[in-house]
């Protein structure tokens, strides 16, 4: 059965893994592994051409995206000579070590790749926790607006992402359908 939202993610450690969870969670989406060699089965590239909506996700490897989500990126160009993607919705995701760690990269590369495809980009829609008594629980305390950011410190296991970057995944997700509902 095809979902109307598919995420679709490359995840090194399980971090990103983690947050893609929480998106689907929110957004009642079909999770899609791009895998360690970049590459994303018949069956998920059958499943974006039939959804309505597409949430990018990756971590974030030295400023940009990780090179299996690249590689995935560039092989979508046979979808873009179709104009498979074109008016679906799209939103992105990412996480790395630092708390800024240059993520905002990371989600200029994903919203350039959904421009060229001509998608219409989705945002948080979240205001930034940033009072000075926000906490790392706290929704949307990385003040992002572009796309959902996440930090996880480097010697984290997966079950340690910080309770707000899952809550803000979370709610990231419901808008991400809230959006799917009211254009499509």
């Amino acid at each position: 059965m095809s979902s109307l939202i598919s995420i679709v993610s490359h995840s090194g450690f399980g971090h990103t893994e983690k947050l893609a969870q929480a998106v689907a969670q929110g957004s009642g989406g079909a999770l899609l592994a791009i895998d360690q060699h970049g590459e994303l089965s018949p069956e998920g590239w059958a499943q974006l051409a039939a959804s309505r909506a597409i949430v990018f996700g990756s971590p974030t490897y030295m400023g940009n995206v990780s090179w299996q989500f690249k590689r995935f990126a560039d092989a979508s160009a046979g979808v873009w000579s179709q104009q498979g993607w074109k008016d679906k919705l799209a939103a992105g995701f990412t996480n790395s070590a630092g708390i800024n760690g240059d993520k905002l990269a990371t989600l200029h590369a994903m919203f350039t790749l959904s421009q060229q495809h001509g998608m219409l980009w989705m945002g948080t829609g979240m205001p930034p926790a940033n009072a000075k008594t926000s906490t790392r629980d706290d929704i949307n305390y990385l003040a992002s607006f572009a796309g959902l950011m996440a930090a996880t410190p480097s010697d984290a296991s997966v079950d340690e992402l910080a309770l707000g970057d899952l809550l803000t995944a979370r709610a990231f997700g419901e808008r991400v359908a809230a959006l799917v509902r009211r254009y499509n």
